[in-house]
């Protein structure tokens, strides 16, 4: 009898053992699975090279599509993944020279990152949510670069310019720089394109919060009119972008408030009530 019971303990442990390694509960209670021989629904957190390590705690929806894409299978047969593999088939590239965050509270230097602690990152479709696209382009050969021909054309950007902005090439430097911070709307779209250096845009979200949004050479972005904004060069004190403007080119800002303006209407209508009707 004790033997008995011996036994039925060890093989409970050991079954114990065996479902807390298969299945890994992270801090939104996702479960983390290793094979991928069954099929998936819902979000999932795809584990590490099998050792059911989460990866970042970040869920990634329709898994198993993305994994029949690209074929990963291990020597029997289950599709498999690894951490390194999972990232460059989910990776958004744009990220390499855009990215977005939300900004913590503190006044000091415009020109730092302003992270909250802990960093909150938010993703470039979410931003565009907010109704400001993004492209990652070839810098390095915008002359000739057909994607860029493309989003001219479908936009109607005609114009082209390019601006500089740096304490050798912009005089009254520090001023400018201050007056770019200045929160604004404009009433056509504003479009940029980092070909050297890197910059902040500052958008608020729908509850007023303030993002972050770095762009780095190769990345382009589009900002709606309407929607209230700023600029700040970084650290480097260096951002070179090109400028496009569907015909004439209208500069003027209207700094906040300016409510009333069809413009910032037509915006909130767009990309702020309709958000919020629908989650009602």
């Amino acid at each position: 009898m004790m033997r008995d019971r011996q036994l039925f303990f060890g093989l409970l442990l050991i079954l114990t053992f065996v479902s807390l390694h298969k299945l890994c509960y992270c801090d939104d209670q996702t479960v983390s699975c290793e094979s991928f021989d069954e099929p998936f629904g819902g979000s999932w957190i795809v584990s590490k090279n099998g050792d059911y390590e989460a990866y970042g705690g970040i869920k990634f929806e329709n898994v198993d599509a993305s994994l029949n894409q690209i074929g990963l299978n291990d020597e029997e047969g289950n599709k498999r993944i690894t951490k390194t593999t999972l990232v460059e088939a989910l990776k958004d590239e744009r990220e390499d020279v855009i990215q977005a965050w939300y900004m913590d509270d503190n006044q000091e230097d415009q020109r730092l990152p302003h992270h909250k602690d802990p960093k909150e990152f938010l993703s470039l479709d979410k931003l565009a949510e907010l109704g400001v696209l993004s492209w990652r382009l070839d810098a390095d050969h915008y002359e000739t670069d057909e994607e860029l021909k493309k989003i001219r054309e479908s936009g109607g950007y005609s114009y082209m310019d390019f601006c500089e902005v740096c304490p050798e090439k912009l005089q009254n430097y520090e001023e400018k720089v201050k007056s770019f911070f200045e929160e604004h709307l404009h009433t056509d779209e504003e479009i940029r394109y980092c070909v050297a250096g890197s910059g902040y845009f500052d958008v608020r979200d729908r509850n007023e919060a303030w993002i972050r949004v770095w762009v780095k050479k190769g990345g382009m972005i589009v900002f709606p009119a309407g929607i209230y904004h700023r600029f700040t060069v970084d650290s480097d004190n260096y951002i070179k972008a090109m400028r496009l403007f569907a015909g004439g080119p209208v500069w003027t800002p209207y700094n906040r408030p300016h409510d009333h303006l069809p413009a910032r209407k037509e915006y909130v209508d767009n990309f702020v009530n309709k958000a919020f009707n629908a989650s009602a």
